[in-house]
């Protein structure tokens, strides 16, 4: 048996803690180890120097209402620990009842609530198409549905007749005109929302309509008749 292992059971050898059938055959290999070697029966000499020492020690006597305070505070502490203990119980039964009860219902709703915004979408597209849609500037196109809008303005009797002089009619308030479209992309009908409403600036109205060129309004990609376009006038040409 080496050095090293006959240290860690010095302790025990010295108690006669090593004990049993086992345990003998252990006790007599320390015992020739120690009658071999010197070092280890110097350690074996110190642990019974330690010994004598400490039984040198006077003993100290506890005081006489000890066990009664070891008892107050054991009590004091059992109370402590129950009711912390107590609420962590009710803490956790509160926990697992609302996972139980919440957790069923939860895939079932969030499905629930996007069910209903797709049926309300495709619903209110259904009812759309003939509703009027104006174009709005810096308006950003959807693939369920697109205003219609103007592409290009005739300038219409200008170019049907540069040898006759017109006249430039001036709209102080300016002409706001709101245009029909169909799904061609022409226009079908037009009313003044505000302005003059001579007949003179709604013959031109009609030729500068007509011969204009609009996109027509989209509903799930398809042209729809119905779109509405607004446009704003600041003069107009009338032939003299």
């Amino acid at each position: 048996m080496k050095c090293n292992t006959v240290r860690t059971k010095l302790a025990a050898y010295f108690d006669d803690a090593i004990t049993g059938g086992a345990r003998v055959a252990e006790r007599i290999q320390v015992r020739q180890h120690l009658e071999g070697c010197s070092v280890c029966r110097e350690e074996l000499e110190r642990f019974r120097k330690l010994a004598v020492m400490l039984s040198r020690v006077p003993r100290n006597v506890p005081p006489a209402d000890l066990a009664i305070r070891i008892k107050v505070a054991a009590a004091q502490g059992q109370h402590s620990r129950d009711w912390a203990s107590r609420v962590r119980r009710i803490k956790d039964r509160a926990e697992i009842l609302l996972d139980n009860v919440f957790r069923p219902l939860t895939v079932p709703a969030t499905g629930g609530f996007f069910s209903a915004i797709l049926v309300f979408i495709l619903v209110l597209q259904m009812i759309l198409p003939g509703a009027t849609v104006r174009a709005v500037q810096n308006d950003v196109a959807l693939n369920l549905m697109r205003p219609a809008e103007l592409v290009s303005l005739s300038d219409y009797p200008q170019s049907w007749a540069p040898e006759e002089q017109d006249l430039e009619l001036s709209l102080p308030h300016g002409l706001l005109v709101d245009v029909t479209v169909d799904s061609h992309g022409q226009m079908t009908d037009y009313q003044i929302l505000s302005g003059p409403t001579s007949v003179e600036l709604r013959h031109q109205l009609d030729q500068i309509l007509l011969f204009s060129r609009f996109s027509p309004m989209l509903s799930f990609g398809r042209p729809t008749s119905g779109g509405h376009v607004v446009l704003s006038f600041s003069a107009v040409r009338v032939r003299g």
